[in-house]
């Protein structure tokens, strides 16, 4: 039986609004996040009010003008917090950092001392601009990837995903891909049931052009071993093969003794959680996004046992893959008919 990792406290989420915001980037993510709060308050018996703060802030604390020149109005300043958003805004993000320094050292700050950052879109300028991202994986939207390249060589643009996450920092190119993050950390925060209840509650009909992908493996390859990551790339590309690990390490100049070790310290996971956890993640985007029967999906992901998938998925989810469709598949998917068993 796998042991699920403790779940992270979450007591303020910090929005930041400058002006230029996207308002409906901002009102989303708290709507997100309110949601979350509300429905875990409720699990707990706490009543209606939820147990976490959601603040809008601004460097000055004073209302900023959205992009749509409607004036948001703020909780705070710059605060000390345990989640930092940044939605897309508008406009020359020179002139905007330029204006607003004080969130470049904002940012630094807080994420040395364990705040997990995201950025939506253009949002995901203000990480790398703090250095931040130097060095790790990131994405934005797809009409800056040559600006961000250009201003930031030492960040590793990857344009073929919509989501990347890279110790404790996490990208989102655009409003879908956005949701599918909230999700993701409103898991990570609050458990999987209360991440269902709110996809539930407010995904109603998003369509998404793209497979979610793999969210939480960016921060086990900050390590400095390269023979796992090409191991890691190795698995992440042939996930669903045939295999023996002792054949991996050999071809990759190691016994399966120091494989094994090295892997560990270098991941923190074993080699088969590893692949485990690369599966489960697969199997978790095609039972939202297709109508693929489990079986199939068993198959497609490496388990030729449906019923041992099933088992080792219910370990790492609590959920059954049926229990997980039914309560993530996106409704556009759905909507043509009930999938296979």
């Amino acid at each position: 039986m796998i042991t699920p990792l403790p779940r992270a406290e979450l007591r303020r989420v910090s929005i930041l609004a400058t002006d230029g915001v996207f308002a409906s980037t901002l009102l989303q993510a708290k709507d997100f996040f309110h949601m979350a709060g509300v429905r875990y308050a409720r699990q707990q018996a706490l009543g209606l009010e939820p147990p976490f703060e959601i603040h809008l802030v601004s460097p000055s604390g004073s209302p900023v003008d959205s992009f749509s020149k409607v004036q948001v109005p703020i909780d705070s300043d710059l605060d000390t917090c345990d989640l930092i958003i940044l939605p897309a805004f508008w406009g020359n993000f020179d002139a905007l950092s330029a204006r607003y320094p004080q969130v470049l050292e904002w940012l630094r700050r807080q994420h040395a001392a364990g705040t997990a950052i995201c950025g939506e879109a253009s949002g995901v300028f203000w990480m790398a601009e703090a250095g931040l991202l130097d060095g790790k994986e990131a994405t934005t939207y797809w009409r800056f990837f040559r600006e961000f390249a250009e201003r930031f060589p030492k960040v590793q643009l990857n344009p073929e995903k919509h989501l990347s996450d890279a110790d404790n920092l996490y990208c989102a190119s655009g409003v879908t891909s956005a949701c599918d993050l909230y999700i993701h950390l409103i898991e990570r925060y609050c458990g999987a049931s209360i991440a269902q209840g709110v996809a539930r509650d407010i995904l109603y009909e998003v369509q998404r052009s793209y497979t979610p992908g793999r969210i939480g493996f960016g921060g086990q390859k900050l390590h400095q071993d390269v023979s796992v990551l090409q191991i890691q790339q190795w698995l992440e590309e042939h996930y669903a093969d045939k295999f023996r690990f002792e054949d991996v390490a050999r071809e990759h100049g190691m016994s399966i003794r120091n494989f094994m070790r090295r892997f560990q310290s270098a991941t923190g996971d074993k080699p088969l959680q590893y692949l485990q956890r690369l599966r489960i993640e697969t199997a978790k985007s095609l039972l939202s996004s297709t109508r693929k029967s489990i079986k199939t999906i068993s198959y497609e992901v490496g388990y030729d046992d449906a019923s041992f998938f099933a088992r080792l998925f219910r370990q790492h989810t609590t959920l059954t893959p049926k229990q997980y469709r039914q309560q993530f598949m996106h409704k556009d998917t759905a909507s043509h008919g009930n999938p296979g068993p």
